[in-house]
């Protein structure tokens, strides 16, 4: 058995995976997107296949059942990691998702992450984005929340450098940026994955990662970009070297957009994978 799959068995038996503290942890945690589980329906039987696997929670996103995703989390004793919150950089009318304001109390145990992905309007413009992003972190503070900018291929925040620029120009406590491999690698090349994540240390509070292929990724479809983690040539070990180098031990959580398959089989491989990896450190 890998070393990592026996210490999550020992502490299994503990009651609920507090949080603490975002920036560090002893171990690694390790979540999964929602996206990885919409063929399991059933909220129960989402966090049971969590709790077996070995993740300790899920990435969820407002208005999908928060009050039933939290408590099946809670009995399980796994942690909502984070929140996806849809952006609008619109100069005639900049938006954020509406229901976000009316869920921040059920976040506020699992210290749930605020993970804003910034989509591109008419004229929009860094002022109006650092605008959102600052009405967002005013709400999450009064939670005790944390506010983490998200690179999206084709929007407005679109690299890991742009969620870093207007994370600095914000400059509040409580609000950061992401790194998520699958952007990364659609929008840059993997040589410069070291520069970038090192030049983000100072403001990185979430990573996910994926298997995915080398080569010339901004070519690439998302069936090569994003797999099964263990599956495709990107050696995902280079991402931890790099995250032990700066320091990072806050959550990391598996893409698994439109991954075809059954759910749990996925998930199984993705998890393998990661007590592989973290086996061999």
């Amino acid at each position: 058995m890998h070393k990592v799959a026996l210490l999550f068995l020992l502490l299994s038996g503990c009651a609920v995976n507090e949080p603490t503290d975002d920036t560090y942890s002893a171990r690694r945690e390790f979540y999964a997107f929602d996206n990885g589980l919409t063929r399991i329906e059933n909220f129960e039987q989402k966090a049971a296949v969590l709790k077996e696997l070995g993740y300790d929670g899920i990435c969820w996103r407002p208005g999908a059942g928060l009050d039933e995703m939290l408590a099946a989390l809670d009995k399980h004793g796994l942690r909502m990691v984070s929140t996806y919150v849809g952006c609008k950089v619109d100069a005639e009318n900049p938006t954020f998702d509406e229901r976000l304001a009316g869920e921040l109390e059920g976040y506020k145990k699992h210290k749930t992450i605020i993970w804003l992905n910034l989509a591109r309007g008419k004229n929009a413009t860094n002022e109006i984005a650092v605008k959102l992003i600052e009405d967002v972190a005013d709400l999450a503070q009064k939670a005790g929340l944390k506010v983490v900018v998200y690179p999206h291929t084709d929007f407005f925040v679109e690299t890991v450098e742009d969620a870093l620029r207007l994370a600095k120009k914000v400059n509040r406590p409580n609000v950061g940026m992401s790194f998520n491999l699958c952007h990364f690698l659609k929008t840059d090349n993997e040589k410069n994955l070291e520069a970038v994540l090192k030049k983000s240390a100072s403001h990185l509070m979430l990573v996910s990662i994926n298997g995915a292929d080398s080569g010339e990724t901004k070519t690439m479809g998302w069936d090569r970009l994003i797999q099964p983690l263990g599956d495709g040539t990107f050696d995902n070990g280079k991402v931890l070297k790099i995250l032990d180098e700066i320091g990072y031990r806050g959550a990391i959580s598996l893409q698994c957009y439109s991954i075809k398959g059954a759910d749990r089989v996925n998930l199984k491989k993705s998890i393998d994978a990661w007590f592989e990896m973290n086996s061999q450190e």
